[in-house]
């Protein structure tokens, strides 16, 4: 995508800059919910595990409005639907146990971490994409860690956790180099 259709940075960087803000806040709230009951697959951890994804759905479908004015990548709607059918597949998969909630939330880390990678890139004129570039990588590689981790005997949620609480810490160095991009 070329910077001619990103949105100017003037009206779309506010806009990312609070979203990721929320982003932040919702992650680090999660983590430490999921960590606290990632000992078994009960209702409290698999409400927690279809909702982090539902919540991507709507932070993107947030994302896309806000740049409307800038034809978004297609890799916000990519990001959507896969958001969307990990929510599905992870209720689908808390009724197998932790080994198939690993590889759902591993498949769905690594794609939708390529998709975060590509629109970074597409976006990085607007300054404070660096960290969603890094953050993007950083999720595929987490994600094939899940999938690997599965096979183990002693697989746990509690590393679902810290992949939350480290993503939310890349959206808040986002939103605070967006805002002082917006103020150079």
């Amino acid at each position: 995508m070329s910077a001619s259709t990103v949105a100017a940075p003037t009206t779309i960087a506010p806009a990312l800059r609070r979203l990721y803000f929320v982003r932040f806040g919702f992650a680090l709230v999660w983590a430490g919910l999921l960590f606290t009951s990632a000992s078994e697959l009960g209702p409290i951890s698999v409400t927690l595990l279809v909702l982090y994804p539902l919540f991507d759905v709507v932070a993107v479908l947030i994302d896309v409005r806000s740049s409307q004015a800038a034809k978004p990548a297609l890799g916000l709607y990519l990001n959507i639907a896969i958001s969307g059918v990990a929510g599905v597949g992870l209720a689908v998969a808390a009724a197998s146990g932790i080994p198939a909630v690993l590889r759902v939330w591993g498949a769905w880390a690594v794609v939708s971490g390529l998709t975060q990678l590509i629109v970074g890139v597409s976006r990085r004129t607007l300054g404070g994409q660096w960290p969603m570039i890094i953050s993007g990588g950083l999720s595929t590689i987490a994600g094939t860690s899940f999938v690997l981790q599965a096979a183990q005997p002693n697989a746990s949620l509690v590393n679902l956790a810290g992949y939350a609480a480290v993503g939310g810490l890349f959206f808040l160095v986002s939103a605070v180099r967006l805002g002082r991009s917006a103020r150079t």
